[in-house]
């Protein structure tokens, strides 16, 4: 597949993946999280507002791999 193709699929995704994130982190954060202690919260929210990177990294690593050459 070309890297072109790649880029533009790969962006697709990471909009879809933000906003699906987003949607699901406050679904979470409105939750049960707001009963915890104020310390458990800054930790669900830490996590619920970084976790996202790592198919984030995973999905800009795949976009970036060079161009097989036939």
């Amino acid at each position: 597949m070309p890297q072109r193709l790649r880029k533009f699929i790969g962006a697709v995704l990471m909009l879809i993946l933000v906003v699906v994130w987003a949607l699901g982190a406050m679904t979470i954060a409105q939750g049960r999280v707001t009963e915890l202690h104020w310390a458990l919260q800054t930790v669900c929210y830490v996590l619920l507002g970084t976790l996202w990177v790592i198919p984030a990294g995973a999905l800009i690593w795949w976009m970036e791999q060079p161009d097989r050459r036939a």
